[in-house]
């Protein structure tokens, strides 16, 4: 769906149907007069005083058809107090409900009143101190193209049922969104901001596919395939590192891994330097690339297995990160870096009791093979510190069911060796809809990792996982290096379906990141 913009006032305004949104008891006439002058008939149409402005509520009022604005689409926004309080995710929300009605009812060309739309800031109360500042026209924009996600690139009929109708149906996509202006030209910062909503749209989507993607679909080579072609489309620079490249560097914790794999790993890289910032010291985003994770020869129950598929997601948002950042106009050097293969038994694998040497030269004794996610990282880390030189490391990864008993399914943790650095990533997350909270990185925990045999042992006891496994990653962090891990395994998959996300993979952590790119960490 195409971002346009109109001009000139409500009586040049054009569209099958324009929206607007509207707290609990709110008169269309103080939200949105100017969608008065351009729809008269609302004055008179008895829907529009049936209509409550309930959270979620979605409404349409219609018109003749022959008139410039023949339907209007009300989304309703809920009580003021409680709106402030999380005002950009519930714009997200009102206007993904406002899309899919939209597509529902095949109305091709959408509008918002963006004029109305300022105000729902200015009069929604005040946000919580400290809140970073939003745009409504962003969040509007991107929660509208999300409520349009679906991913249906196997069907082969549509929604799988009906004939060739009931396929066109399921293909419909509304033609255009338009932001309607009351200047003579299209504001500046409402054109910059659009377009921000639309970078992050597509960055989340992209990251949504390639977790939602068939395992024997999304490889560790198909990830390459992709950073190769977002390098290709937006003038950066992607390569990977193959199995034979990977052993022969000392990458023995990720080599034992993708002992057990067919698939070919990849080490998969992408950089985003424009011009004047290459000497710049990057920002390095490390992301976890596991495309299917059996837990190896200590075998996961069946159950839900075939979810393993979203192992990668960590992978997944830094691709997403680098597509948004494609669209975008950010003066910053950014490196992406993906450790990516499969985790398979086979005769080859690796065993519970082996002793891997890492590319750090710290030795690992692996004590269960489905605790790889933090073996791969470590010598990508290690690989990202030596050949970078970065300014700040993030990674971020599906790496433990701890943190899920701990945070639920809708929170991240954050660990990080910079208090700042660990605010900067909560608060901006608060804003685009990514939530963290912070987990400790006590070192009196690391005697859970303590090994007989080696250097380190790769798991600890349950107690405490999600911190055992950040404290086995800040053993290969660098002296005087920020660093913060995001533990996503909670919220990147997910079964429950919202306005702007069906299910499945959710794009989680990507808004945050080119948000950190963006604004500086």
């Amino acid at each position: 769906m195409d971002i346009r913009f109109q001009v000139g006032g409500p009586a040049q305004w054009r569209a099958d149907a324009v929206i607007v949104f509207l707290f609990e008891g709110e008169a269309l006439a103080d939200a949105a007069p100017e969608l008065l002058e351009a729809a008269p008939w609302l004055g008179i149409a008895p829907a529009v005083r049936d209509f409550r402005g309930r959270k979620d509520e979605v409404a349409v009022f219609h018109g003749h058809p022959d008139l410039a604005v023949p339907r209007v689409i009300a989304a309703g926004l809920g009580k003021r107090e409680a709106f402030a309080a999380t005002a950009p995710a519930g714009l997200r929300a009102a206007a993904g409900a406002a899309l899919r009605r939209c597509r529902e009812l095949k109305i091709e060309t959408v509008a918002v009143d963006a004029v109305a739309l300022a105000r729902v800031v200015e009069t929604g109360g005040d946000a919580p101190a400290g809140t970073p500042s939003w745009s409504p026209a962003e969040e509007a924009v991107c929660g509208a193209l999300l409520g349009l996600y679906r991913y249906d690139r196997f069907k082969t009929n549509g929604n799988g049922n009906g004939g060739a109708e009931a396929a066109e149906d399921a293909r419909f996509e509304p033609r255009w969104l338009g932001l309607l202006c009351a200047e003579a030209s299209v504001p500046d910062d409402l054109h910059a901001a659009a377009r921000r909503g639309e970078a992050a749209a597509a960055g989340v989507a992209l990251a949504r596919d390639l977790v939602n993607g068939p395992p024997n679909f999304v490889t560790p080579g198909y990830l390459a395939e992709q950073a190769v072609a977002i390098a290709k489309k937006y003038g950066m620079q992607a390569r990977s590192l193959g199995r034979a490249e990977l052993v022969e560097m000392g990458m023995g914790a990720f080599a034992s891994v993708f002992r057990g794999a067919e698939e070919e790993p990849r080490l998969v890289v992408i950089e985003h330097a424009p011009k004047g910032t290459e000497d710049q010291k990057p920002l390095v985003f490390v992301g976890k690339g596991i495309t299917f994770d059996t837990g190896g020869i200590s075998l996961k129950p069946p159950a839900k297995m075939h979810e393993m598929k979203g192992d990668m997601a960590g992978a997944a948002a830094v691709l997403g990160l680098f597509e948004a950042l494609g669209r975008s106009d950010v003066p910053r050097r950014v490196v992406g870096i993906m450790p990516c293969t499969e985790n398979m038994p086979d005769g080859r694998a690796t065993r519970p009791g082996d002793i891997v040497t890492t590319l750090s030269g710290k030795t690992v004794e692996v004590i269960n093979t489905d605790a790889e996610g933090r073996l791969v990282l470590c010598d990508a880390m290690t690989w990202a510190q030596r050949e970078y030189a970065p300014e700040v490391v993030v990674d971020l990864a599906t790496l433990t069911g701890a943190c899920v008993v701990a945070l639920g399914m809708e929170v991240a943790a954050v660990f990080a060796t910079d208090d700042a650095l660990s605010g900067r990533i909560r608060a901006v997350g608060d804003v685009v809809g990514d939530r963290f909270w912070p987990l400790p990185l006590w070192d009196m925990y690391f005697e859970n990792l303590k090994s007989d045999v080696a250097d380190i042992a790769n798991v600890g006891p349950r107690e405490g996982g999600a911190v055992n496994a950040a404290l086995f990653l800040k053993q290969f962090v660098d002296k005087g290096v920020r660093w913060a891990h995001l533990d996503i395994a909670g919220p990147a998959y997910t079964a429950k379906k919202t306005s702007t996300c069906p299910g499945g993979g959710t794009g989680f952590a990507v808004r945050t990141l080119l948000e950190l790119v963006r604004g500086g960490v």
